[in-house]
């Protein structure tokens, strides 16, 4: 089944709890801060499920269709596939949107190639998982995942103590399921989901068992409750303003689980704390994952590149040489990148042997993904550098615009021989809704940290290094001579 943006809207007018600061909000897809981005999220569901797009966006298994992204990889074909998919999503929002519809589903399918892993630390318990897979798959589901903990807890401050831990944990179980109580950050787009998957990305200590666990749960189950930041698109009073924060806010949520319970067969691992983190990377989850953020990432950088470009021609400075190098500074890096992303692709791996599933080039992978997070604030000064003042020096608004005698007064002293004041305001709105505004300063700070901090990008990239190959150059070298 594939769903329509409005049979999607629908589907997410079902009960849920969303606090905006202290207002409870009863509709997500009407509410002033939340109802553009929730049409963006309609419109991705409504272009993959056009006609035109079908032949990428759906795929078939067992007789039944479903949604590209949901695809196991089982060869090159299918890597390819996905990632024409996740390029398109992609491009639907110029790279804005990191976690869309794609994001997580890459996540389960990778989890899904390996049931009997979860079933060897729990009897059934990789049953729930294909269970959980096909639902969601069959369903056209949009999911979030919150695998991370609260920011200040300290493993031990609250031992002893009367206070309460903000860790999610399980505090009790029964025959039908557990009940899990606690706060997960992180859950970005959770607003727009059906579904969050809790589990942890980060380690947990030996004697917090109790925090391991890994499951799907509604986010209009009772007892969830949704906490948004300030949504960028309260700010936007005009798309023409503020074209970004107009329409491609995903909102940010911290997830508060408080008793809710959460059936047996929702929950995928339990009392593990070997296991809790490892099971994402001994599947091709986190791979599949993090190409799609790569990906997705390509696309925005072409936008970020595009404006260099088209701003630096407005301003009559294309032709300069220095101009022209610091363009093709951009332009080299963006080729790199996507270098990066088809090697994966063209090197790709079966990440268990003889499993019969794909997985894209992991050393490759992680490589891009260092490169992509230690890059971003790099590569939006140097286009801040071809943008100068300009977009500080622009009127307050467009609203000027209104004012026939102000509006002749801005066309006489801001325009330019080929280009109308206010297609020139335009088009720096847009360069400082991309660089200088609030949702600016949020991408750049998602860009470091979506997936883990530096030294995290930097020990993938250890683990993945065959040095044993590489030692084995210096060893060629120094046994070809000897002391006389």
């Amino acid at each position: 089944m594939l769903l329509s943006g409005e049979e999607y809207l629908e589907s997410i007018r079902d009960g849920r709890v969303v606090y905006l600061g202290k207002e409870k909000v009863t509709d997500v897809t009407t509410h002033p801060a939340f109802k553009n981005s929730a049409a963006t999220m309609a419109m991705i569901y409504d272009r993959k499920r056009a006609p035109e797009n079908q032949d990428l966006m759906v795929s078939e298994e067992d007789g039944e269709i479903f949604s590209t992204y949901y695809l196991r990889p089982r060869s090159k074909e299918d890597l390819e596939r996905r990632f024409e998919t996740h390029r398109k999503i992609a491009s639907w929002t110029y790279g804005l949107v990191g976690r869309s519809p794609d994001n997580f589903p890459s996540y389960l399918s990778g989890l899904a190639t390996r049931p009997e892993l979860f079933n060897e630390l729990h009897a059934g318990f990789g049953d729930n998982l294909t269970h959980i897979y096909k639902r969601c798959r069959r369903d056209d589901l949009f999911l979030s995942h919150t695998v991370t903990n609260p920011q200040v807890t300290r493993r031990g401050e609250f031992d002893g103590s009367d206070r309460v831990s903000p860790t999610l944990k399980v505090i009790s179980e029964d025959d039908d399921g557990v009940v899990i109580n606690g706060l997960k950050m992180i859950g970005t787009a959770a607003i727009f989901c059906h579904e969050t998957w809790v589990g942890n990305l980060q380690p947990v200590p030996e004697g917090h068992e109790d925090e391991t666990i890994t499951c799907s749960v509604p986010l209009n189950s009772p007892g969830v409750s949704i906490w948004s930041r300030k949504p960028y698109e309260t700010n936007a009073n005009n798309e023409f303003d503020m074209p970004l924060s107009w329409r491609y806010d995903e909102s940010d949520a911290a997830v508060l689980f408080e008793n809710v319970k959460v059936p047996w067969e929702n929950v995928v691992l339990h009392n593990n704390v070997a296991k809790t983190r490892s099971v994402y990377f001994e599947t091709p989850g986190h791979s599949l994952a993090n190409h799609q953020a790569n990906v997705r990432y390509l696309e925005k950088l072409k936008l970020l590149v595009a404006i260099a470009h088209v701003i630096t021609k407005s301003n009559k400075v294309d032709n300069i040489p220095a101009v022209q190098t610091t363009l093709g500074h951009l332009a080299a890096q963006l080729a790199s990148l996507e270098g990066m992303i088809m090697g994966q692709i063209h090197s790709c791996e079966e990440m268990v042997p003889n499993s019969g599933y794909f997985t894209v080039n992991r050393r490759y992978m992680y490589a891009a993904l260092h490169w992509c997070t230690t890059n971003y604030s790099k590569l939006c000064d140097t286009v801040r550098e071809l943008l100068g003042g300009g977009p500080i020096q622009m009127p307050a608004d467009s609203s000027l615009l209104q004012d026939p005698e102000l509006s002749q007064k801005f066309e006489t002293y801001w325009s330019t021989p080929d280009q109308t004041a206010k297609d020139r305001m335009k088009l720096l709105r847009l360069a400082w809704d991309m660089l200088g505004s609030e949702m600016a300063g949020r991408h750049a700070q998602y860009e470091k940290f979506y997936a883990g901090p530096g030294f995290i990008m930097n020990l993938y990239s250890f683990q993945m290094c065959p040095w044993q190959e590489l030692d084995g150059i210096v060893s060629d070298i120094m046994d070809k001579y000897d002391a006389v």
